[in-house]
């Protein structure tokens, strides 16, 4: 390799649009072997894909599953080889040794067989097949997208303080904090703080950070700790401009996955559509569809995880769609910052994204006058006294103003079909895992 010049810094995906013949440099981990003797065909993976190494006796080298090395030689065409090149390899070093008996289960098979829970049990060893690795490639450019989107807005990226002092949402599922001599709690949502920042004069933002749920719940849905992509927006009309708003970013987004992640889109076999157009549909209006086509009963105030699931079968083969936009949830379904709607007796300016038959998204308009808040939360049966920090900004000109929260790992489970939120989840926290 003496006077040949190598190219180092490179990873597997760049080697395709390298000249034949070139001598590059490549880390990554021992993926599969094919000992025949003589040679042997090693597929060496890193972060950004699979290649076909080959290796001479001469190297006399022992190879095993999942060890790091690091090779030199030279690209060659190979038609059989994947992408239909592979490197013929001078030197080889071993990086990183394995001290394992047995693997925990294969990784190099596709698919893996093992249970859910056992992955989560080894889930650094999991994170290594590409299948897996790629929900979170998509899931990482879910977020790139909803921040680019919003900075061409003119958004601001904020971040809030997830030790907090009250509770958002007036309810009981918190989870307690010792603070010193003070009794705290873990963020629900960092709704009060995106408000506050509005009448701050940021006018929008938004942040991309963790909320905490202490619900009693073990499903494919939920989880106690999640991302949620949240925004805020003032001087606005009504709901339904953050409707809109939100329609956009899902277009904006589907159109960057197409670019971004073609090859995970692929491994996943999902192909996303090419417009979005979101129906929008009242509550009560919803659960009326769901009696008469399903016979399906709801409560006054909301529809179930199988009424989710049934609406948007309807949306589907009416509207071609698999989003849909709830609207007109009654006050008594939502916390008190939210802004009753007048035309409708009732009801509020407020609305759910459900897609694919799960909720992934909460918004709509905020109270903005002082006195209509402080009425809201003492009529709501809370102490007002409690959320001074919040409601003292209000005093001094809050503008009309709405936004909503997206959860980053149910859009993620809905947009590749996943089955459970957990494998959406990098290294997910529900009632019965606190580790890894």
């Amino acid at each position: 390799m003496q006077g040949v010049k190598l190219m180092k810094d490179i990873y597997v995906a760049d080697v395709v649009g390298i000249e034949d013949g070139t001598e590059v440099e490549l880390k990554g981990w021992v993926h599969k072997i094919y000992d025949l003797g003589k040679i042997s065909f090693v597929k060496l993976r890193d972060k950004t894909g699979i290649i076909q190494i080959v290796i001479d006796e001469s190297l006399n080298v022992k190879l095993r599953l999942e060890m790091c090395i690091e090779i030199k030689g030279k690209k060659v065409k190979n038609e059989k080889a994947p992408e239909g090149i592979e490197v013929q390899v001078d030197e080889l070093n071993i990086l990183g040794k394995t001290y394992y008996d047995k693997l925990p289960f294969a990784i190099n098979a596709g698919k893996i067989k093992a249970g859910l829970e056992t992955q989560l049990d080894h889930r650094t060893i999991s994170l290594r097949a590409p299948k897996i690795a790629a929900v979170f490639s998509v899931q990482e450019k879910i977020a790139y997208a909803f921040k680019d989107y919003l900075r061409a807005r003119k958004f601001t990226e904020v971040y809030t303080p997830k030790i907090i002092a009250a509770g958002t949402e007036g309810g009981s599922e918190m989870f307690t904090v010792d603070y010193f001599e003070h009794r705290a709690f873990l963020a629900q949502s960092p709704q009060f703080y995106k408000q506050m920042m509005v009448g701050s004069g940021f006018e929008r933002i938004f942040e991309v950070g963790h909320a905490y749920r202490a619900e009693l719940h073990n499903t494919y849905r939920h989880l106690n700790e999640y991302v949620s992509l949240d925004l805020e927006m003032a001087f606005i009309e009504d709901e339904f401009e953050i409707m809109d708003l939100e329609e956009g970013y899902i277009n904006y987004l589907f159109k960057y996955l197409k670019i971004e992640c073609e090859r995970e889109l692929k491994l996943y076999d999902i192909v996303l559509p090419e417009k979005v157009e979101i129906p929008r549909i009242p509550l009560a209006e919803a659960q009326g569809i769901l009696l008469e086509v399903y016979g399906k009963r709801s409560s006054k105030a909301d529809i179930d995880g199988e009424g989710e699931k049934l609406l948007c079968q309807y949306i589907k083969e009416k509207y071609n769609s698999d989003f849909v936009f709830l609207t007109k949830y009654p006050a008594s379904k939502r916390p008190m910052y939210t802004m009753p709607d007048d035309k409708v007796a009732g009801t509020t300016k407020s609305f759910d994204l459900i897609y694919k038959g799960l909720e992934i998204t909460t918004g709509g308009q905020r109270i903005h006058d002082y006195e209509k808040l402080i009425a809201n939360i003492a009529r709501m049966g809370f102490k007002t006294e409690e959320f001074e920090f919040y409601t003292e900004n209000f005093r001094y000109g809050m503008p009309p103003h709405g936004g909503f929260a997206i959860g980053l790992e149910r859009l993620t489970m809905k947009i590749l079909g996943l089955e459970n939120i957990r494998e959406a989840a990098l290294l997910p926290r529900d009632m019965k895992r606190m580790t890894p």
